[in-house]
């Protein structure tokens, strides 16, 4: 059982690697085999499509995000830090090229040719972290820390925006210090309007 489960993962790997180079579309079952060295009949097996692979795929990156940004509320207590740490992980992701883009940001440039069951999760993926933005910047707004412009469901669409924007800033122009340029303003918006 746990060499199926190491073979499953393997593929949801190299299905994440391949869709953050590529896009839903830039990448097949005869990718995965040729990376991993198995056949497709194998891959197959373990996701009879490539609309149930990135499924699987997106639920893993979505509970895997979750548990990192609840990591950060308990590693640190106050709203900028959680905003500044939730930053410096894309930063650090995109620098050392370990996480070079966020999967769910990827598929979403492609979402009016994703299977609908793939749609429905990259959505559920940045609803998610919409809330969670929110829930910082509300936090941070009654401990007097951020002063926002906007209604804080607005202004995490900001920033959640100039995350993923940030990120294909550095990858078009192949500069991974263009993330934090784009970005740390947008902290230090919140931070210092209100002084």
């Amino acid at each position: 059982m746990k060499s199926m489960a190491s073979t499953s993962e393997k593929i949801l790997d190299t299905a994440q690697s391949l869709i953050v180079a590529g896009g839903y579309n830039g990448f097949s079952y005869a990718d995965i085999s040729a990376t991993i060295g198995i056949r497709k009949a194998s891959i197959h097996h373990h996701f009879p499509t490539k609309a149930e692979l990135v499924s699987v795929l997106v639920d893993r990156y979505r509970q895997q995000a979750e548990a990192g940004l609840n990591s950060l509320c308990e590693q640190f207590s106050s709203p900028p830090e959680q905003l500044q740490s939730y930053m410096n992980f894309w930063q650090t992701c995109i620098r050392d090229a370990s996480l070079p883009f966020c999967v769910c940001a990827m598929l979403a440039c492609e979402m009016q040719m994703l299977p609908a069951e793939v749609a429905s999760r990259v959505r559920a993926h940045f609803n998610s972290l919409a809330q969670w933005l929110t829930s910082v910047l509300e936090a941070g707004t009654r401990a007097n820390l951020f002063r926002l412009t906007k209604q804080p469901e607005e202004e995490s669409q900001i920033l959640m925006a100039s995350v993923h924007g940030a990120m294909l800033s550095a990858r078009a122009l192949g500069d991974p210090e263009l993330f934090a340029a784009i970005v740390s303003p947008q902290i230090a918006r919140l931070l210092t309007s209100h002084s």
